[in-house]
């Protein structure tokens, strides 16, 4: 009896891509550039972890898989709805930020919404205010998560989560690649949007008033948040640094300049990304490419 051989044709495995988004207030709308330029060249993200501002932009786009409703919900937001100077108020024992700000819009936006009802896995960092520990959130409501991530001490309460006080995940990992990496990501993208410089010419002898601390007090926090994620970056495959020092952390009205650069960064990357994923360039018309060329010179 003759028996034939069988063949088993495995079928080339996927890398799985991971994008790690780092916390920076306004800076990091960049986010959004990154992520309209890796949908546009094919790049599939099969997880997302995310810090601070990462943790808004990352969990909204994990929520439903459409970076245009993120884009569009911020480039639309009313001065009123903005993290502005303005809205810092002075009371005892009250965090400096009103509450009807940024907070009211992930409540809109979030609602009920689960974090294991995500189409794209998706994990927000967080610091324990009591232990200092990381606290990775991967469960629960997607809108605690954030705001846990995202509650910068002094200026917003720290969110309770199973009894747990949490706070900016900034503090303890700012741009959470090695998360991602655990998820299961072989491929790790982090894009970091963290302030390294911190000019102090910017404020002149005698200028600092309780406003002005507030600014410093942001800075510095970006300073060492660029510092703590030096270490961790180095676990990432590839890192994307917008160039966004020259925004305020909380310059929300120039969202759009913003989020360019995010794009531009990720496209000069792209070679680099599509090398390690194995994606191939999409075919653009000359059209397209006369766009990308005055996108550029902007």
């Amino acid at each position: 009896m003759a028996f034939g051989i069988k063949r088993v044709m495995k079928e080339k495995k996927r890398k799985k891509i991971g994008l790690a988004l780092g916390g920076g207030a306004s800076k990091g709308l960049a986010h959004i550039g990154v992520i309209r330029a890796l949908e546009e060249y094919g790049i599939p993200i099969d997880f997302v972890s995310g810090t601070s501002m990462g943790a808004l932009v990352g969990g909204w786009y994990a929520m439903n898989g459409n970076i245009e409703s993120v884009e569009k919900v911020i480039t639309d937001l009313k001065k009123k709805d903005n993290i502005l100077l303005t809205e810092i108020v002075r009371k005892n024992g009250k965090p400096l930020l009103k509450d009807r700000s940024i907070l009211n819009i992930i409540d809109r936006q979030f609602g009920d919404f689960k974090i294991e009802d995500c189409k794209i896995p998706f994990a927000a960092v967080a610091t324990d205010v009591k232990t200092g520990a990381e606290v990775i959130i991967k469960d629960g409501s997607i809108a605690k998560a954030i705001k846990a991530s995202a509650a910068i001490p002094v200026v917003f309460d720290p969110v309770d989560i199973d009894g747990r006080l949490l706070v900016d995940g900034g503090l303890i990992n700012p741009v959470p690649a090695d998360v991602v990496r655990n998820m299961g990501a072989d491929i790790v993208i982090a894009v970091d949007v963290s302030t390294h410089w911190f000019d102090m010419s910017a404020f002149p002898a005698g200028s600092l008033n309780w406003r002005n601390i507030y600014s410093v007090f942001n800075a510095l926090l970006a300073v060492m948040g660029y510092q703590i994620s030096k270490e961790i970056l180095k676990k990432a495959d590839v890192v994307i640094k917008p160039p966004v020092l020259g925004f305020d952390l909380f310059d929300f009205k120039s969202s759009p300049s913003i989020i360019r650069t995010g794009y531009k960064e990720t496209r000069i990357a792209m070679d680099q990304i599509c090398s390690l994923s194995g994606c191939n360039e999409p075919k653009r018309s000359n059209m397209e490419r006369f766009w990308d060329f005055l996108l550029d010179l902007n």
